[in-house]
């Protein structure tokens, strides 16, 4: 069966980096988004409405069933929840790259998924919420030097605060819905993680790419990244698919992977979906693609007999 395949969020870096691979390999798009959007070749987009609207997931399914989707990759933070709890009804033909929807829900939640992974010994910045602490200075004090507050549902570094006492703030006004962390000062990474799902042959494999700047300096999206070649950074490619391991997860996995001043990595957070640096990582579609058509995947064995990907991590 040829994918018929719908890309969410079209309009988004992780939305258009998936769809830039699709058109490589010559297979035709159709993608939503909020907004209307101008048409490009090999991409048909279509509004609809957002997460937050109850409708969303209705108007989704009829656009499945009208255009024959049979393969759907969301990318849209606030969909995630949503799409993973609706799965089922969105047509029994229809795969949706995506995890199981309680495994999705601790990964939405920062805090959530601070939890999880602290019990399961995955290494964590030191956290906690704005209430534990009595102010800006009593939270510095008890994670061991400046923290980052921000949304526990968020995306791209929005709402991100960095909090190192040169700046007073107000702690009491802060919004409701906040993680905070301690600030990790070391190099950060993006590892891309494919979790094997239990009908798929594929074994699990992450590839790892170095954020060069960042586009707040020290916090926001990636502007630009490296790949690191083969044995460099393999601790962070591990421990980040210790995480997704420990949150149940499936499919494509995008982690935020810092180092601690002396090299220790530590999991940031976790977003269960294809990440804005999937370009970097062509093997984690050739996998979906590969699973959808109930092919066999290898990474490695890919990369022996190719010479690409040559960091992949098994």
């Amino acid at each position: 069966m040829k994918p018929r395949i719908l890309v969410t969020g079209i309009g988004g870096p992780a939305g258009r980096a998936i769809a830039a691979q699709l058109r490589a390999r010559g297979i035709p798009v159709l993608g939503t988004d909020i907004r209307e959007l101008p048409a490009e070749a090999g991409v048909t987009v279509v509004a609809v409405p957002p997460a937050t609207d109850p409708e969303m997931a209705s108007a989704l399914r009829r656009l499945i069933a009208r255009e024959g989707i049979n393969l759907v990759i969301p990318t849209v933070s606030e969909e995630l929840p949503h799409i993973a709890a609706a799965r089922a009804g969105l047509g029994a033909d229809v795969r949706v790259i995506i995890g199981d929807p309680g495994a999705v829900a601790l990964a939405n939640d920062k805090l959530f998924t601070a939890w999880q992974l602290r019990q399961a010994g995955v290494p964590v910045p030191r956290f906690g919420v704005p209430g534990d602490f009595a102010d800006a200075g009593a939270a510095m004090a008890a994670l061991g030097g400046p923290v980052v507050v921000k949304p526990r549902v968020s995306r791209g570094g929005r709402g991100v605060i960095v909090v190192d006492g040169t700046v007073g703030m107000d702690w009491a006004s802060l919004p409701e819905g906040q993680i905070v962390q301690e600030f990790i000062p070391g190099t950060e990474y993006g590892p891309m993680v494919f979790g094997t799902p239990a009908h798929n042959s594929a074994a699990p494999f992450a590839v790892v790419v170095e954020k060069t700047e960042l586009a707040h300096g020290n916090v926001g999206n990636a502007v630009s990244t490296r790949r690191v070649e083969t044995g460099e950074a393999t601790d962070v490619g591990n421990v980040a698919m210790a995480a997704v391991r420990a949150l149940g997860l499936t499919g494509p996995v995008d982690v935020d992977v810092r180092r601690r001043a002396d090299g220790t990595p530590v999991v940031l957070e976790v977003n269960a979906r294809f990440g804005a640096n999937s370009e970097a990582a062509p093997e984690l579609l050739d996998a979906v693609l590969a699973s959808f058509t109930l092919q066999s995947f290898n990474p490695a064995s890919f990369r022996q007999s190719t010479g690409a990907y040559a960091n992949v991590l098994v």
